[in-house]
C-alpha cells in the first residue's frame, strides 16, 4: 500500500496551520497588517521551511519588503513557537517569501476579461455590417 503523503508534506501542512495561527495571534507588529500562509515547502532533511505568504491590500513593493523584513526579523520568534507546538526532534529554520501567485492571477483575469469585451465588440461590428 503507497503511502497518500509524505513525512515531508505532513510536516509542511502542519507547519503552515501553526503558522498562520502564530502570525495571527502571536504577532503584535502594526505595520504587519493581514498575513496569509499560502505555502509551506519544507527540505528534504527538513532542516528549512520556505513559507510563502500574501498580504492582503498591499500592492506596493516597498511595504512588501517591509513586511517580509518583519516576518524575517520574528523568524526565530515563530521557530521557539512553533518548536512548542509541533513535536519534532528539530524544528525547522523559517525562510519567508512573497506569494505573487493571487496578483499574477488578477492582472490574468483581467487580461481574459478584456479579451473577451474586444471579441464582444468585434462581434456585434461584424453582425451589423451584415444586415
Amino acid at each position: 500500500m503507497a503511502k497518500e503523503y509524505s513525512r515531508k508534506q505532513r510536516v509542511a501542512e502542519q507547519i503552515q496551520k501553526e503558522l498562520a495561527q502564530l502570525i495571527q495571534l502571536e504577532m503584535k507588529d502594526p505595520r504587519l497588517g493581514m498575513v496569509t500562509v499560502s505555502a509551506v515547502e519544507v527540505s528534504r532533511d527538513l532542516a528549512f521551511a520556505d513559507v510563502y505568504v500574501s498580504f492582503l491590500g498591499v500592492d506596493e513593493q516597498e511595504r512588501i519588503d517591509q513586511s517580509l523584513k518583519i516576518l524575517g526579523q520574528a523568524a526565530g520568534f515563530l521557530r521557539s513557537q512553533l518548536a512548542r507546538a509541533i513535536k519534532l526532534r528539530f524544528t525547522p529554520q523559517l525562510r519567508f517569501y512573497y506569494d505573487s501567485s493571487l496578483q499574477r492571477g488578477a492582472y490574468l483575469s483581467s487580461l481574459i476579461d478584456e479579451a473577451v469585451a474586444k471579441d464582444a465588440q468585434a462581434g456585434k461590428g461584424i453582425e451589423g455590417s451584415e444586415e
